[in-house]
């Protein structure tokens, strides 16, 4: 009887983060849906606007950047940012609360001032590039390229993984590495067996939280190309709000694309770690 009233209680409780969730998100979400099977300026209802998308090569491409971009970038963020996470857990005291502040900050800084950014650095005529230039120093980098937008993805992705992955680092014991070691086995035998697999969901949850903000990542991407670089999210923003090619139906679809691979990363990942949640239930 007590454990029900206190249920019913933090129902109460939790009724306006429910009503905000069900306005800004669900709402949204059931509009966007519906509209995309409008097309002809919303008076006809059909799968038009999807067979549209990937009859397109343009839309296609536009899909096939995001894509790729996405996925680099989160394999670069998670590949640096796993030895740098495991070096901040073995730190301790003022150096590391100085570190984790420093990367709270690079994680949140990104859209169009970290495009300035690295335009003043990089860019054709940027101060990195001019310095090189004057030793004799060829790069032929180009920031407003697939390469450019993966560099500066990376940027903020890997203190973004670092911080996903800390948690995680901290659940790894020294008393199993010392055991492991007790039997005989080396360093690279205990990661194999020992310490990737007790991280794999955090890694696996860390990529996908890359991926998805990658994929959604639109005022960067804008801000260094000015909407000349084929992204799915610049599309949708262009259909939104462009004066010629406006077509806010063609847009919904676009976004229920867009939603449609991040649901389909997400259900991948659960499958991929239920596994092992399986395995440490029933131990």
């Amino acid at each position: 009887m007590v454990s029900r009233q206190a249920g019913k209680k933090a129902l109460f409780l939790l009724m306006p983060f429910i009503l905000v969730f069900f306005l800004f998100q669900v709402l949204p979400l059931i509009w966007v849906f519906v509209d995309s099977f409008k097309s002809n300026l919303g008076e006809e209802w059909g799968i038009g606007n999807y067979e549209y998308i990937f009859e397109s090569r343009y839309f296609r491409q536009a899909l096939f950047n995001s894509l790729k971009i996405s996925l680099y970038s989160s394999i670069v963020g998670m590949l640096l940012a796993l030895p740098c996470a495991w070096s901040l857990h073995r730190l301790s005291g003022r150096l590391k609360e100085l570190t984790l502040t420093f990367a709270n900050m690079i994680a949140n800084f990104s859209g169009v001032p970290l495009a300035f950014a690295f335009v003043i650095l990089l860019g054709a005529n940027g101060c990195l590039i001019v310095l090189l230039d004057q030793l004799g120093i060829q790069l032929g980098f180009n920031l407003y390229s697939a390469l450019g937008l993966i560099l500066i993805y990376s940027y903020f992705q890997i203190p973004l993984a670092i911080l996903l992955m800390l948690p995680a680092m901290e659940g790894l014991r020294d008393e199993w590495q010392e055991a492991a070691c007790l039997l005989g086995a080396g360093k690279i035998r205990y990661w194999i067996s020992i310490g990737l697999p007790v991280l794999m969901p955090g890694i696996l949850g860390t990529f996908i939280i890359l991926f998805a903000n990658a994929m959604g990542t639109m005022a960067t991407a804008f801000a260094l190309t000015g909407g000349n670089y084929n992204l799915l999210t610049i599309r949708i923003s262009n259909l939104i709000s462009g004066d010629i090619f406006l077509d806010p139906w063609l847009a919904s679809a676009l976004s229920m694309v867009l939603v449609f691979i991040l649901m389909l990363v997400t259900l991948a990942n659960e499958w991929l770690i239920k596994p092992g949640r399986l395995r440490a239930k029933a131990k």
